[in-house]
């Protein structure tokens, strides 16, 4: 049966606009973003086949140009929108995140950083730049690497800190694994930058692990 002769009440679009989108399930979410569906499908069936292929809405924006549109009913139009949706939602946090206090939205930060690093295939070190009340100056791509390691180099995180005049940062590296768990490395490395960063008076107020679909916070668990 095709949406437009369901109840009014199932509707994706009028149960989002009756109810509030944070009734919607990730399905009908999907079917919204998606709007049409193909013959003998709708857009919820559609939706439906698209998280039971990649297991997931963090694994369908993770879905490489490739992957995602050799799926029936999708194409580059439906991918290129994907794509823009996330950017718009990334940038609109990054904004909210250099309105205030990032210590005050802890939040946000996290949901800042899951978006811009849970769909990377390899590990990346970022930096939030920060002045003396904690708002963002900056946030920078600071290192990159294969999918089992980054190299990250003190004297360099220095030197980006010392010319945004930053005066506290918070560091965040994702795990393609998917486990969002520090290694005994990513201790040692966290230490060694808090150390570095205290020598020029910058304090590391936060380090964050992104796995899939969640961000561990090294000041939550006592680790910073």
């Amino acid at each position: 049966m095709a949406i437009p002769d369901w109840p009014i009440n199932e509707r994706p679009r009028e149960k989002l606009l009756q109810k509030g989108v944070a009734t919607l399930s990730d399905t009908e979410l999907l079917a919204i973003f998606l709007r049409t569906g193909t013959i003998g499908k709708s857009a919820v069936d559609l939706a439906r086949e698209l998280l039971s292929h990649f297991g997931s809405l963090t694994n369908v924006f993770a879905a490489s140009q490739d992957s995602f549109c050799q799926l029936p009913g999708m194409g580059i139009a439906k991918y290129a929108q994907l794509q823009a949706v996330l950017e718009m939602a990334r940038r609109a946090l990054g904004e909210e995140l250099k309105s205030g206090n990032v210590m005050n939205s802890p939040e946000l930060v996290r949901d800042f950083l899951r978006l811009s690093l849970a769909h990377k295939q390899h590990e990346v070190f970022i930096g939030i730049f920060l002045d003396a009340k904690n708002h963002t100056i900056a946030v920078e791509e600071l290192f990159s690497g294969t999918l089992t390691q980054t190299s990250v180099y003190p004297r360099e995180v220095i030197k980006r800190a010392l010319y945004h005049n930053a005066a506290a940062m918070i560091f965040a590296h994702n795990h393609p694994s998917g486990v969002a768990e520090p290694s005994h490395t990513d201790k040692i490395l966290t230490q060694s930058l808090k150390q570095a960063l205290a020598m020029v008076e910058i304090k590391v107020l936060d380090h964050f692990i992104v796995g899939n679909g969640t961000a561990m916070s090294f000041a939550e668990h006592d680790l910073i």
